[in-house]
């Protein structure tokens, strides 16, 4: 993972064996490209080719607030999984329900009927293990709405990051919770210290 640098790839746990990393174009940019990795006894393997991304509107920040339509930057737990479909093959604790219907609108005023067919609740603004929709936020120290990598068509977050539909079933079916998976999320210039 030579795009991370050294103060990004410290936080990284030792145990962790799968990386989800997502670099954004520029800090305030939402087109982002997501790479799976996988780390072995040689080091850390490409398991994907690039995925374009998006994530939120407004781009990345470090100190991520409700509303501010930005993506937090660092390294995240990825511990649990849902959405309104049916399990796709996931190895993940995967809860479905209707508890996944979206009201409301995206950053460009659109529906987000769909958008969270499938999804991975990212452990920055909640208890890690839990279920993912258990409304336990924030976790000391962090603030903001709930973030996600979730299934979408293309459209800026109001932080969280989305994916194609089929990348989310795929991300879905490779995450292993035995590999302690990690999203790595941010701009290049931030990920790249």
């Amino acid at each position: 993972m030579q795009m991370l640098g050294p103060k990004t790839s410290a936080q990284i746990p030792a145990a962790t064996r799968q990386a989800v990393v997502v670099i954004g174009e520029a800090p305030d940019s939402s087109q982002a490209t997501t790479v799976l990795y996988e780390r072995g006894a040689e080091g850390w393997k490409v398991s994907s080719h690039p995925w374009p991304a998006r994530n939120g509107g407004r781009g990345w920040t470090r100190n991520k607030r409700d509303g501010d339509q930005r993506s937090p930057i660092g390294v995240f737990g990825l511990t649990v999984a849902g959405g309104l479909l049916a399990d796709p093959g996931t190895t993940f604790a995967y809860e479905q329900t209707e508890g996944f219907t979206v009201a409301g609108r995206d950053v460009k005023g659109e529906l987000f009927a769909g958008a969270f067919d499938y999804a991975v609740a990212v452990d920055v603004s909640r208890k890690p293990w839990n279920g993912p929709l258990d409304g336990i936020l924030p976790r000391s120290g962090s603030g903001g709405e709930a973030i996600w990598i979730y299934a979408d068509d293309a459209r800026p977050t109001r932080g969280s990051v989305s994916l194609s539909r089929g990348r989310m079933k795929e991300l879905l079916r490779w995450l292993d919770p035995s590999s302690r998976p990690v999203v790595v999320m941010g701009d290049a210039s931030a990920l790249g210290r």
